[in-house]
């Protein structure tokens, strides 16, 4: 089984000094594909994705290895104009992963171009000192000279040492993309064990998998401002494990919504993050979902922390 929670080791055991590793930021507007993409190059799922904007709220780590290098890469919050706390936070994370990286990767919805968020990024990042790489996505929907329009459009405002155009979702264009950051990133050790893929701790992890399967059901029809929590996590004479979340919402009527008539909705719910929990784990897991109002979770600092963000002040 991959490694999930582990510490930072300070270089890879039985290296001989030709190692390179570094941090590769994906930054974007929401919904840009950034997650998907990140979970396909480490190979494992370590980021929720899903079709509401701004699912990603706190800075993950996915890590992989090509050839000799150990590539770091941060997928952070869709990057938009804030108009709440939580909003503004994820923000502050997103551009927070930016200033820690070797490389800064913008990625572009090829289908909807360079306009609102995306145009806003893309004038942000002409101050930002680090090397930049553009990341055209989705580009089997968009037309050959659509996609080579967009590219210019792009290097025209910011100096991109390249441009790769690649379909996160089925691949395509993932392989150029990862050869060049094993050859661009510094020599170094590695900064984690080999068969780490991220720096999530595994009890967090657990609670993007059972809130990205509360969007996927129910995203039409839940306000965006929920959260989930793992309360407890028990490891069983059996071999197995018994975990205890809590779903917060912020108003009686989201708690029927998330619950359902017969209790549909979060048994659906519950089934499914117990699965993929399962799978990650390799091992047979126990699932306890609870709902709870809580009116002011979104502005609760203490949320934040859970969350990996910082309160703004």
């Amino acid at each position: 089984m991959n490694s999930i929670d582990e510490t930072p080791l300070d270089g890879r055991i039985g290296g001989q000094g030709n190692t390179k590793a570094g941090f590769v930021a994906l930054i974007g507007a929401p919904n840009a594909g950034k997650s998907t993409l990140v979970n396909h190059l480490v190979g494992n799922k370590v980021s929720i994705v899903s079709h509401k904007v701004q699912t990603t709220r706190s800075v993950v780590r996915g890590i992989t290895i090509k050839d000799q290098t150990q590539i770091v890469f941060i997928d952070t919050p869709g990057i938009f104009r804030p108009r709440r706390k939580l909003d503004e936070a994820m923000v502050n994370a997103a551009w927070g992963g930016v200033h820690d990286a070797d490389l800064i990767v913008l990625l572009i919805d090829a289908e909807r171009g360079i306009r609102g968020d995306a145009e806003a990024i893309l004038k942000s990042l002409e101050g930002e000192k680090q090397r930049k790489i553009l990341l055209l996505n989705k580009i089997d929907a968009v037309g050959s000279d659509n996609l080579l329009l967009l590219a210019a459009q792009a290097n025209e405002n910011v100096d991109f040492e390249q441009t790769f155009m690649v379909s996160a979702l089925k691949g395509h264009g993932c392989d150029d993309f990862l050869d060049y950051l094993a050859k661009e990133l510094p020599m170094g050790p590695w900064l984690y064990p080999e068969d780490q893929i991220s720096d999530l701790p595994m009890r967090q992890l657990a609670a993007e998998i059972t809130r990205e399967k509360l969007y996927l059901r129910l995203h039409q029809e839940l306000p965006y401002a929920s959260h989930v929590e793992t309360e407890s996590w028990t490891e069983k004479k059996d071999g197995s494990v018994k975990i205890e979340q809590t779903i917060y919402v912020q108003r009686a009527t989201h708690k029927k919504i998330v619950i359902g008539k017969g209790g549909q909705s979060i048994k659906a719910i519950s089934t499914g993050a117990r699965k993929e929990i399962s799978e990650i784990l390799d091992q047979k897991v126990h699932l306890f979902l609870f709902v709870k109002v809580r009116e002011n979770w979104i502005e609760d600092p203490e949320r934040f922390r859970e969350m990996g963000l910082e309160f703004p002040r």
